[in-house]
C-alpha cells in the first residue's frame, strides 16, 4: 500500500467523523428547540388562564393583592419575546412557584372555591400544568442529551467550533423541595 494511500484514508475518515459530529450536534440542538416550543405552547396556555384566574380571584381575596401584582408582572415579562429560552425557563420557576402560592391563598376563601367560574379555571389550570409537567420531562431529557453531546469528547470540540454552551433544564423551586408536613396539614 502506498502511503498517499493510507493518507487519503485518514483524510477521508476524519472528514466522515466531522461531518457526523457536527450533524449529530446539529440534531441535538434542534431537538432542544423543538422539546422548548411544545414547553412554549402550553406555558402560552397558561399565561392566557392567569388574568382569567387573576379576576376571579381580586373578587374575593383582596388580601391577596400583592401575590396577585407578582403574577401579573410575571406574566407580563414571560410573553416578552426578546427573552431567550434561559429566561424564559427562570421566569417559570417564578411563576410555578407564584401559582402554588395563590392556591394556597383560595384555601382560605371557601366562596371562591365553591363558584363555578373558579372552579373551571381551576380545573383548566390543573390540565395545562400536567401537560406542563409532561412537557417540561421531554424537554429536561432532550436537554440532558444535547448537554452531554456537548460537553463530551469528541463532541466538545465541535460543540466549541460552532459556540454551543449548556443548556439551563427546568428546575423544582427550592420551596417546593420541603418535605411536606402532613400532620400539620391534618391539624388544620
Amino acid at each position: 500500500m502506498s502511503m498517499n494511500y493510507i493518507i487519503g484514508i485518514v483524510v477521508v475518515l476524519v472528514v466522515m467523523i466531522t461531518i457526523s459530529l457536527y450533524n449529530r450536534l446539529i440534531q441535538r440542538n434542534n431537538e432542544v428547540e423543538n422539546a422548548f416550543g411544545g414547553v412554549d405552547v402550553q406555558l402560552k396556555k397558561r399565561y392566557d388562564l392567569i388574568p382569567n384566574l387573576i379576576a376571579a380571584v381580586k373578587q374575593y381575596a383582596a388580601h391577596e393583592k400583592d401575590l396577585l401584582i407578582n403574577i401579573t408582572s410575571l406574566r407580563s415579562m414571560a410573553i416578552d419575546k426578546n427573552l431567550s429560552n434561559d429566561e424564559k425557563v427562570a421566569i417559570d420557576n417564578q411563576i410555578s412557584s407564584a401559582m402554588k402560592s395563590i392556591m394556597v391563598a383560595v384555601e382560605s376563601y371557601p366562596d371562591l372555591k365553591a363558584n363555578d367560574s373558579f372552579m373551571n379555571l381551576q380545573r383548566n389550570l390543573t390540565e395545562v400544568e400536567s401537560q406542563i409537567s409532561a412537557a417540561r420531562r421531554t424537554y429536561n431529557a432532550i436537554v440532558t442529551d444535547y448537554n452531554n453531546n456537548i460537553q463530551t469528547f469528541p463532541g466538545n470540540l465541535m460543540a466549541g467550533f460552532l459556540h454551543y454552551s449548556r443548556k439551563a433544564v427546568f428546575v423544582i423551586p427550592e420551596v417546593e423541595r420541603a418535605n411536606v408536613n402532613v400532620s400539620a396539614m391534618f391539624n388544620q
